[in-house]
């Protein structure tokens, strides 16, 4: 293979000037030596150096991504929210030219000694709560973005979407086709997050048509298709004659209608279901779900843009904001009218 001292004899020029052109700092080339030294790097198939690219620029193109709330013994991939925004994500970081590298924790506060020996240039955190924010900040001074992160006067850069609104959406969406027992199912509501969010959008909802006795909250210990077949005999066991149910996620709602079937309950004849996500499982199931898009593709180009705009101008750096993109609510098949 040849070496970049090898272009520059042949070419005539210093290996300084070689350097320079497959840097692409051409202010001290001239437009002769360019062409000359391209058509032999092309000639020879020259292939730099990514560790020695990486110093002459002082960057390393690699941005991580940490993914909390994982087991030892959990593959986070078999959570297709995961799959979805990484694939997405991957996809905007390679077209820019850097590489994505993935590391799942189980506490956020775990990657922070992580972060510290990796060589990467700007960090995406899925999941953060805002006391995890707080430690990260005392101790790592790279581009972050949060993703999906609550917190008021936090100083950060958070891309989410709008969880409070979308569950408005869905829940007007079942009153709207008549039903007044809604039940809300999804993990266990502890302060800040997509989960608080989604619920103050169905409470509010429910409240502003007369139905505030009617609130019921189905509580479940993940975000799983296991755990929305467990929902589904709680469901089924309360007092309330429940005639539709708002799930947080797409997986949870496709586990709640497998659950309803097996004891003997049509989806969506006798109970409706609305998810929350716009996954690709959610159309691959039957009934086809009804859901609220997260807008997935454009929330995760906004991630990728954001922390490559952060690594590539340092004035971004210092400013914080939140960015929401919208939800829409889109119509299949597992929602039936009680008009």
């Amino acid at each position: 293979m040849v070496t970049m001292k090898e272009i520059a004899e042949e070419a005539g020029v210093s290996i300084v000037t070689v350097s320079n052109v497959i840097h692409e700092n051409y202010n001290r080339v001239s437009a002769e030596n360019i062409e000359k030294i391209n058509k032999l790097i092309e000639k020879y198939h020259y292939v730099p150096n990514s560790n020695a690219r990486s110093l002459a620029m002082k960057k390393s193109r690699i941005i991580g991504v940490v993914i909390p709330n994982v087991n030892d013994d959990e593959n986070f991939m078999k959570s297709p929210f995961n799959a979805e925004i990484i694939g997405i994500l991957e996809k905007v970081i390679r077209e820019a030219d850097y590489y994505l590298m993935v590391r799942s924790v189980n506490k956020t506060i775990d990657a922070i000694p992580l972060i510290s020996s990796w060589n990467v240039d700007g960090v995406v955190f899925l999941g953060a709560f805002k006391e995890d924010v707080v430690a990260i900040k005392k101790r790592l001074t790279l581009p972050m973005v949060f993703v999906d992160t609550y917190g008021e006067n936090l100083d950060f850069v958070n891309v989410g979407s709008e969880d409070m609104q979308g569950g408005y959406l869905a829940t007007g969406y079942l009153i709207g086709k008549g039903h007044e027992n809604i039940a809300f199912v999804g993990p266990s509501i502890s302060g800040e997050g997509v989960i608080n969010e989604r619920y103050l959008g169905y409470e509010k909802a429910m409240k502003e048509h007369g139905f505030e006795d009617n609130i019921k909250v189905v509580s479940v210990g993940s975000t799983s298709f296991e755990a929305g077949i467990e929902a589904a005999k709680k469901i089924a066991f309360l007092d309330a004659d429940i005639t539709a149910v708002f799930a947080t996620a797409d997986i949870l709602a496709i586990g709640i209608m497998e659950g309803l079937r097996q004891l003997g309950k049509q989806v969506p004849d006798d109970v409706s279901v609305v998810g929350f996500d716009n996954l690709p499982e959610s159309v691959y199931c039957c009934p086809k779900l009804t859901t609220i898009s997260q807008n997935m593709d454009l929330k995760a180009k906004t991630i990728g843009k954001t922390i490559l705009s952060m690594v590539n101008d340092k004035e971004e750096r210092t400013s914080a904001t939140s960015i929401k993109v919208d939800v829409d609510l889109i119509e299949r098949n597992s929602v039936s009218s009680r008009k």
